[in-house]
């Protein structure tokens, strides 16, 4: 008993005035201590429970639903053209090279007024004798008057002139680049120069034919032939280097207008076949899907076989959805080879078409014992299979969709390990010869719009101000600002009538995808090769290649104005859709 009242005068002494700030500060401290754990809680449960607008931040999961529609889960209809390797390559990718000049060209000691002296003065009787287009005064010749004509290109190389179709032709090659290039990607020409001769024994260019006019100068490559030889610091043959050499490592970029060679690859020997190691994918429910979806799929399935050190053996014929087709309905057997570029990725990546592969297979199969490993799951990972030492891998796909879909493989905790091997896939060098010849025919110096009409403008609850955004006067309107009066415009459009721009001509010289059938018609080369190509049988120019050309010239004009970065209020997936890229 004679404890507790010196006890209570012990705790008592606690608020004492002298410890009243003591204990004051110590409470604060604790109060914080508190606030900062319930925020740290509070903040841990918004962030795992917490999904973003941008389907970019979501699981794999979100990111799929995102992709493809709440309809049929399969990728939305989309007749828009997907990007390929060659568009995340940066155009100052290639910024070290150096470009060719009037400077660069060495003038003829006896040059006068543009033209060339022959070193023979005696001209006498000689004026239709044939020009010597391997002279190298010509040849220089020559090179001035490209340079001088084309103003709007820069030039990286020229090739050692040829003889014509006549006496007084040469034929010469270039790779260039357009000054306002907004791609990373170089082309090549070849044209027919008319050269004359004076009685004083000077040579002068006539006049410079059109795109692709000097045939001569096409330089053949032979089969087999490395994909290094598209890299710039290695010429074709007949390219004469005139510019100083350029520091750092060479660049492969794709260069258009040049013989393509996408023959198939084929195995050697038994013995190169028996140690392969392969991965096809069976089955599935992609076909005939949006080329978007077709790449996605893709994509994973040669990510997985570059993963696994494993050559893909892939199908050629693709379904083209009715999206793209005149016919409204799926079309099956076309090529892989019209739509994309087959030599770039044969010679970048490891792949075998499937029917010489099956071919080689029942032929050497029994005899060498080789076996295949069947996956059936698409939960099965790659990393899974990493050990597998089976020469074959095959993943079978069922009918029921969405978990039959080749891109499945590559969700979850595959999708950080592998990676689909974008810089691999170009689009076909055919399709972009024709946009290169189209925007020859336009010297390089033209802008472009973009017009999307169609179903969007006719569907006004999706898309409320498009129909009107997009009309002449609308137009005229809008690009007043934007493109100067007397432009040549392309114009990428959708709309089949393009004389609803007619009172667009008052003030630009309009030009459209149609004016230039000539490229791909009966009488081309595009029709042609692809003919060829397809045992014989004519290749339609359909919706997707289209899409595909129109897009890229509408890419190539110095200025562009698009529909729905520029022209309209409206979303371009629709009313309450609008994201910082739309």
């Amino acid at each position: 008993m004679l404890g507790r009242p010196s006890l209570l005068l012990s705790r008592s002494g606690s608020f004492r005035p002298e410890n009243l700030g003591q204990n004051a500060m110590a409470m604060i401290g604790n109060l914080c201590f508190t606030i900062f754990v319930v925020g740290v809680l509070v903040f841990t449960i918004i962030a795992a429970t917490y999904q973003p607008e941008d389907p970019l931040f979501h699981p794999s999961a979100k990111i799929t639903n995102f992709l493809t529609s709440k309809s049929n889960a399969t990728f939305r209809a989309d007749d828009s053209v997907v990007r390929t390797g060659e568009d995340f390559l940066g155009v100052n990718q290639t910024a070290f090279t150096t470009f060719i000049n009037l400077n660069d060209v060495d003038v003829p000691e006896n040059a006068d007024g543009g033209g060339v002296t022959e070193n023979n003065l005696d001209c006498s009787g000689k004026i239709d004798d044939p020009v010597d287009c391997t002279d190298p005064d010509v040849f220089h010749l020559l090179m001035r008057a490209a340079i001088e004509k084309f103003k709007d290109i820069h030039f990286y190389r020229f090739g050692k002139p040829v003889r014509g179709s006549n006496d007084s032709s040469c034929h010469m090659a270039w790779r260039f680049r357009p000054k306002e290039g907004k791609t990373a990607a170089f082309y090549k020409d070849y044209r027919s120069f008319v050269v004359s001769r004076s009685e004083n024994c000077t040579l002068d260019v006539v006049s410079i034919g059109d795109y692709h006019s000097g045939g001569n100068a096409r330089k053949r490559k032979r089969k087999n032939r490395a994909g290094s030889d598209r890299t710039l610091g290695k010429l074709d043959e007949g390219f004469e280097k005139v510019t100083p050499k350029t520091e750092g490592e060479p660049i492969a970029l794709p260069v258009v207008g040049e013989a393509v060679n996408d023959s198939l690859p084929v195995v050697e020997s038994e013995s190169s076949f028996g140690n392969g190691k392969y991965l096809i994918y069976s089955g599935g429910g992609d076909r005939c899907k949006s080329m978007s979806h077709y790449l996605w799929s893709f994509m994973c399935a040669l990510g997985e076989a570059q993963y696994l050190n494993r050559t893909l053996i892939m199908d050629l014929s693709i379904c083209l959805s009715k999206i793209y087709t005149s016919s409204g309905v799926d079309e099956e057997g076309k090529d892989f080879r019209f739509y994309f570029d087959f030599e770039h990725l044969k010679d970048s990546a490891s792949v075998l078409d499937q029917i010489q592969f099956w071919s080689d297979w029942d032929q050497w199969h029994k005899k060498d014992r080789l076996s295949l490993h069947l996956v059936e799951d698409f939960r099965i990972t790659p990393m899974k299979l990493s050990g597998v030492q089976d020469t074959l891998i095959m993943r079978k796909f069922g009918s029921v969709e969405p978990d039959n879909y080749w891109y499945r493989v590559c969700e979850g905790e595959t999708e950080s390990v592998v990676q689909r091997p974008w810089h691999l896939v170009w689009k076909s060098r055919r399709l972009m010869d024709i946009v290169s010849a189209i925007s020859s025919r336009l010297n390089w110096d033209y802008d472009s719009v973009h017009v999307v009409r169609g179903e969007k403008a006719r569907n006004r609850e999706m898309w409320p101000h498009l129909a009107e955004d997009t009309s002449p006067e609308a137009l005229l309107s809008s690009l007043q600002d934007k493109i100067d009066d007397g432009r040549n415009l392309y114009i990428a459009t959708n709309e089949p009538d393009t004389s609803f721009f007619d009172p667009l001509k008052d003030k630009y010289s309009t030009h459209f995808l149609h004016e230039y059938m000539d490229l791909w018609d009966e009488k081309s080369e595009w029709y042609a090769e692809t003919t060829k190509l397809n045992n014989g049988n004519p290749v339609e120019f359909d919706g997707y290649m289209r899409a595909s050309v129109d897009t890229e010239v509408f890419f190539r004009g110095k200025k562009q104005v698009e529909t729905f970065n520029d022209l309209t209020r409206d979303c371009k997936d629709g009313i309450n859709s609008c994201t910082s890229s739309s």
